[in-house]
């Protein structure tokens, strides 16, 4: 008996400055998945132009009432949506949104963990009464500069620090601020990106990164990645344009790995997370273990983090990406 073949939606692209690089993590993707056991379309969507990738570089409307399309003359639905916008819509809950209006599947977690996640000062204000270290951290909202003053932000938080969009990712926007003259034009760069920007005290230690995702019936904590940059921090360049040494297995001690595992499985308990997640963390020289951010559609080319570390743990890319699709239908 020939078994029928779910359809799987990559979903890539989005509204944000980080469009092109998920369009990168959705070519990952697509040869990663098993194409002997799932029919696999790529759909773009940015704005309003919503649409699948077909055979022969021809492309078909989605049609949003319905997420489906047409092809060879017959209308097509999918079964599952492996969404892998790094920003918004994908990351911060909308889209998430309207794929449960629809009822279709999807990889991340719902609405209200994506647009928490999304939002790294709500994020680390909601772990922290989890017992989960964070740095400390305040937030300034576009139109209201004037209410949180240099010296303020100097006397809570400490020089340096990091200026930081609230609600973006891939390190736009980001400033290391030395000094509060700097403070100003730090903030008016990161409202270009967000309109609440998030300032946090500076961590020093060794910065990890470790993938994690859970089914019914098992954890994976996936090997630690030590991070390595002789930038100032983790900025764009680093993430996707090799200015960074990436180690997997991180050079930390066992006993420093398995706490950390604890935190992240916790965290991901915590948030009642699905599909794959990283979370990214500082050592401090101490040991403390603090949370930077939570990715919930972390990068997906073949250098990235996960596949990185998926490598290191003997396990194929194949076969995790199958487990988190499966999960959904048991």
């Amino acid at each position: 008996m020939k078994t029928i073949k779910r359809n799987i939606a990559i979903v890539c692209g989005g509204d944000s400055s980080e469009h092109d690089v998920s369009l990168r993590s959705a070519q990952g993707l697509y040869s990663f998945f098993d194409k002997e056991r799932y029919n696999v379309y790529i759909v773009d969507i940015k704005g309003q132009d919503w649409h699948v990738e077909l055979p022969g570089g021809l492309t078909a409307k989605i049609d949003r009432n319905d997420f489906s399309f047409m092809e060879d003359g017959k209308a097509r639905l999918f079964d599952y949506a492996y969404i892998t916008i790094h920003g918004t819509p994908g990351e911060n809950g909308i889209l998430q949104g309207y794929f449960d209006l629809i009822d279709l599947p999807y990889s991340t977690s719902g609405v209200l963990v994506e647009a928490m996640t999304f939002n790294k000062f709500v994020l680390n204000q909601y772990l922290k009464g989890y017992g989960v270290s964070v740095a400390d951290s305040l937030l300034i909202r576009q139109g209201y500069e004037d209410q949180v003053s240099d010296d303020e932000i100097e006397r809570q938080i400490g020089m340096p620090c990091f200026v930081k969009p609230a609600a973006d990712g891939s390190s736009f926007g980001v400033t290391k601020v030395k000094n509060k003259d700097q403070l100003a034009p730090a903030i008016r760069k990161a409202m270009m990106e967000s309109p609440e920007v998030m300032v946090e005290g500076l961590l020093t230690g060794t910065e990890i990164t470790q993938g994690c995702y859970k089914t019914r019936q098992k954890t994976v904590l996936l090997p630690i990645t030590e991070v390595v940059t002789r930038n100032e921090f983790f900025d764009y360049d680093a993430k996707y344009n090799g200015q960074v040494e990436e180690i997997t297995p991180a050079r930390i001690s066992p006993e420093v790995a398995e706490r950390v595992g604890k935190i992240t499985s916790h965290i991901y308990d915590i948030l009642h997370c699905n599909g794959i997640v990283r979370i990214d963390y500082i050592v401090s020289p101490e040991g403390r273990i603090s949370m930077l951010e939570v990715n919930t559609t972390p990068g997906m080319t073949a250098t990235s983090f996960i596949p990185q570390q998926v490598r290191a743990a003997g396990m194929e890319m194949k076969d995790v990406l199958t487990d988190i699709v499966e999960n959904q239908f048991v």
